[in-house]
């Protein structure tokens, strides 16, 4: 049996988990968020405690237990807390700043790179080099650092590039330093 998926699944009082054949629905003070549960997997509320329930002991099913019990979790906490994702940007130059909803950052190319987030999705910028990712769905809050990230990811040799708040970078040694 799952550890994960075994687990309660507190619903504090101000969120509203709503279960409907196979699609679960979560309100909370932040937002809404909706979910299809995957085969032979089913939800049961008992008052303010989900339980994650597998119809069947196949691969696949056993897999899912888990997953199913943690994404509903975590839209329980979205909705009450939200999730955030902070980027920072290391290089002589390399900048952001926010135009509208329009993230625009300087990363020593020839042109600006601007990226709009999707709904749901609030940018800050902290000074000029600190990248704020806000939002109630945690997968889409991941997939958006993700995408900025990827505009120019850290290189080894000095460290410049966008990277996670908490990434350690493995730095290496230059041409000089195999001598």
């Amino acid at each position: 049996m799952s550890r994960i998926g075994r687990k309660p699944i507190e619903i504090p009082d101000k969120v509203q988990v709503t279960v409907t054949g196979g699609l679960v629905q979560v309100r909370g003070p932040k937002g809404e968020l909706k979910r299809e549960l995957l085969p032979k997997i089913r939800v049961e509320q008992e008052g303010n405690v989900l339980r994650v329930i597998r119809e069947g002991e196949d691969k696949r099913t056993r897999a899912f237990h888990g997953l199913m019990r943690q994404l509903i979790a975590n839209m329980v906490t979205g909705v009450t807390q939200g999730f955030q994702k902070v980027l920072v940007i290391e290089g002589l130059g390399y900048r952001a700043e926010m135009k509208g909803k329009k993230l625009v950052m300087s990363l020593g190319f020839s042109h600006p790179v601007e990226y709009e987030a999707p709904e749901g999705i609030t940018l800050k910028v902290e000074g000029t080099n600190k990248i704020i990712v806000e939002g109630i769905d945690k997968e889409l809050v991941g997939q958006v650092a993700a995408i900025i990230r990827r505009f120019r990811p850290p290189e080894p040799y000095k460290g410049k590039g966008i990277r996670y708040i908490d990434e350690q970078v493995r730095r290496k040694a230059g041409k000089a330093g195999g001598k």
